[in-house]
């Protein structure tokens, strides 16, 4: 667990939906930065972001592996290309949507 002295103030994410393994950053967030996670039941929890991730973007809230389903809203909304650690960025730069390739 994150120490809350390494919390840097105003750096926070949502999650949707309790399937979801992702969270979207409500601000833009620093590799390095530790950032607050509240779920869509209040809970709050810390996550270490890995790169930068820009407002309204998705951050990994667990190691996914390549072809790996994302969630969000609770819905699968793509796969991993590539497989990333806690707290990456996930854009279409790592992940696929079957449906766009159909």
């Amino acid at each position: 667990m994150i120490e809350l002295s390494n919390l840097v103030a105003g750096k926070i994410a949502l999650v949707l939906d309790q399937k979801d393994n992702v969270a979207v950053a409500l601000v833009d967030l620093v590799a390095g930065d530790c950032c607050v996670v509240t779920d869509d039941t209040g809970k709050k929890s810390e996550v270490s972001v890995t790169e930068d991730v820009h407002f309204g973007h998705k951050i990994a809230l667990t190691d996914l592996g390549q072809d790996s389903i994302v969630y969000k809203y609770g819905e699968e909304i793509g796969r991993m290309k590539v497989p990333i650690q806690k707290g990456a960025w996930i854009h279409n730069h790592n992940m696929y949507c079957q449906r766009g390739m159909k």
